[in-house]
This record gives structure tokens, C-alpha cells and sequence, in this order.
């Protein structure tokens, strides 16, 4: 049975990994997004 990390690497070598993986990287070089995806951070640690 394959481990976690085999599934995720198979996954990002797929079609759709790799279109998953380009939206990503495009959401965070936009300003906005980065900004949005920090406030979000700050508020999950904030509830520790």
C-alpha cells in the first residue's frame, strides 16, 4: 500500500496536479491573494 507522500507525488505529476499546482503558483504572485491567504493564516494561529 502506498504511503501519503507516493500518493501526493503521483497526484502532482498528473494533469491535474500540475493545473492545480500553475493556479496556485498564480494566485500567489497576485498582491491580493498573498494578502487574503496571510490574514487567513494570522487568524487560524490566533486561535491556538
Amino acid at each position: 500500500m502506498p504511503g501519503i507522500l507516493s500518493k501526493i507525488t503521483a497526484f502532482a505529476r498528473s494533469p491535474q496536479g500540475r493545473r492545480l499546482t500553475q493556479q496556485a503558483k498564480r494566485a500567489a504572485s497576485d498582491p491580493r491573494k498573498r494578502a487574503e491567504a496571510k490574514r487567513a493564516l494570522s487568524r487560524l494561529r490566533g486561535r491556538r
